[in-house]
């Protein structure tokens, strides 16, 4: 699989200066952390699931959560289980004639995760990881040694992406050791560790807050505050850090606004799409490319999506641009290993090689998986391209 697999190879060529490189489920953990970008949850009730599945590989997602915990019912939990080993199997027997995403599984009991490995058989082999809710030290080291346990049983590289999400992450008083004991637990299963997640929604539900459509994440204080020290003490870049995704965004359409339009229509009037525009701010997109420049600004990469129109427009701001990739070429240099500052090839910046040689190697990373656009390529063309016609 590839991001921006699902548009013609010409199409392609002309985007981009260099090309999203192709992975897979077994492709190493640090290259699938950066590349999972949008992704996509759906109830593992679906009767359809499997249909569903391959429809959105075609439309360009790499990574599923098939949900068994929040976006079904607590009556339904043995049906969800029984449809997804149904669906599964349904998958495996399509063979090879499918492309597929990195799936996994959210459960809500740490018993789930070997029962669900076993009763999935072969079909086992389809399986990326599980999705570990409301993760605390306490809490979540039950999960890890399920997963541990379900990995031996099955030969299977099974990844964890644990949410955080509860309560204690949230308090002020508690937010510090809370904190800390996630560190710990995930620090000590680093390896099956391959995202930690956000739970923005149950932040706010312990406040009554909802954050509205013309609003970002990050212009509600008491949840910009934990994205802040869940970064601060889980994503540091000196090599203890862990790849933290974004918030999910909860609208899909807009019947009335109260503040402008967040998106510039000049650079959509360049690109000859003001119909794109027309179609982003009705749907409720110019938050959602807001709150996801502001994830990358943050230290966030990816975004958790509940809605397939959510899917494109991650991506497409995930995309380095040609002036990052060659500040980051420039900073990353050999000759440039003594430090030192120079002009950016655009003359318009510093690059300081010692303080942004981090950010280099993430934008080098993010490179490798999303590609670099042409020089002349900007947002608004890759969001018109991946649109199906």
């Amino acid at each position: 699989m590839r991001h921006f697999g699902h548009i013609a190879p010409e199409v392609r060529q002309r985007l981009f200066h260099q090309e999203p490189c192709e992975f897979s489920a077994g492709s190493p953990a640090r290259l699938l952390s950066a590349a999972l970008g949008a992704t996509l949850y759906s109830p593992a009730t679906r009767p359809r699931l499997a249909d569903d599945i391959v429809k959105q590989t075609g439309r360009g997602v790499v990574s599923m959560v098939l949900c068994l915990e929040d976006s079904i019912g607590d009556e339904d939990v043995a049906e969800g289980e029984e449809n997804l080993v149904r669906q599964f199997t349904d998958l495996a027997e399509r063979g090879s004639a499918v492309d597929l995403p990195l799936l996994f599984i959210r459960v809500r009991t740490p018993e789930q995760i070997p029962d669900l490995v076993r009763r999935l058989g072969p079909a086992v082999r389809l399986l990326s990881g599980f999705v570990l809710p409301k993760f605390t030290e306490e809490r979540g080291m039950p999960f890890l040694e399920a997963l541990a346990s379900a990995e031996a049983q099955s030969g299977r590289r099974l990844f964890a992406m644990p949410v955080l999400e509860s309560p204690e992450l949230l308090y002020r008083e508690s937010r510090v050791e809370t904190l800390e004991g996630i560190f710990r637990a995930v620090d000590k299963y680093r390896e099956r560790v391959l995202a930690l997640r956000l739970g923005v929604t149950d932040f706010c539900s312990s406040y009554g807050l909802r954050r509205a459509p013309d609003m970002t994440a990050y212009d509600v204080q008491i949840v910009a505050s934990v994205i802040a020290d869940v970064v601060n003490m889980l994503g540091r870049a000196d090599g203890t850090g862990f790849t933290v995704t974004g918030p999910v965004w909860e609208y899909f359409r807009v019947q009335e606004r109260m503040f402008k339009p967040q998106l510039r229509r000049s650079p959509f009037l360049e690109g000859q799409a003001e119909e794109l525009r027309e179609a982003l701010i009705e749907h409720s997109m110019d938050g959602l490319l807001r709150e996801i420049t502001l994830d990358h600004a943050n230290g966030l990469l990816g975004k958790t999506c509940i809605h397939p129109s959510h899917v494109l427009p991650v991506h497409a701001l995930s995309v380095v641009s040609h002036e990052e990739f060659s500040d980051a070429k420039d900073i990353l240099r050999p000759e440039r290993c003594g430090g030192g500052v120079l002009r950016s090839q655009y003359t318009n910046k510093m690059n300081e090689v010692k303080p942004h040689r981090a950010w280099a190697e993430r934008t080098l990373l993010r490179a490798e998986v999303f590609g670099v656009a042409n020089e002349d390529i900007g947002f608004v063309e890759l969001l018109a391209a991946g649109i199906p016609a």
